[in-house]
């Protein structure tokens, strides 16, 4: 699923991006549920950033007020009866090579019914992407970051699975 947003983003940078789990919902820009495992995940674009809700847990990758700390490159934790591991990287990229990676990557989603894609007005690379699927014994995704006036992409992978 594809949605133009008529907002721009609040994020500038990946550094402004920090990791939270348990939020409610927060202000969505565009939604897409999915059923996986016969269960309902809801994959939100917030403004650059996203927010996955699977039955009543939540992970939040956002510019978040009163958050000192960055996305961290691994996090393993049990929420909730769940165990999630989560892991990020931040790449920097020469404009060519990053709207080759945003093409790949909004061609990819466009075909995949389990993945939403928000473009954000001001340029063709401004975009957040999110995919799910069903593993084995679990749910996972990845999420994608595209901040092109820093010439960065964010890169998430998370699966949760039962504790």
């Amino acid at each position: 699923m594809r949605a133009r947003i008529d907002t721009g983003f609040v994020d500038l940078r990946a550094a402004d991006l920090s990791l939270a789990f348990g939020l409610p919902r927060l202000p969505a820009l565009g939604t897409h549920v999915v059923v996986l495992h016969g269960q309902q995940v809801e994959l939100r674009l917030l403004g650059k950033s996203h927010q996955v809700v699977v039955g009543t847990w939540s992970e939040t990758v956002a510019c978040l007020p009163n958050r000192e700390d960055s996305l961290p490159g691994r996090d393993e934790q049990v929420v909730d009866g769940l165990r999630v591991q989560f892991a990020s990287q931040t790449l920097r990229l020469a404009e060519i090579a990053l709207a080759d990676r945003v093409a790949g990557i909004v061609g990819d989603c466009a075909t995949d019914e389990s993945a939403l894609v928000g473009q954000f007005p001001g340029s063709p690379l401004a975009v957040t992407a999110m995919r799910a699927w069903e593993e084995k014994d679990g749910t996972a995704w990845r999420t994608w970051h595209a901040y092109p006036q820093a010439g960065e992409l964010v890169e998430t992978r998370t699966v949760v699975r039962k504790a």
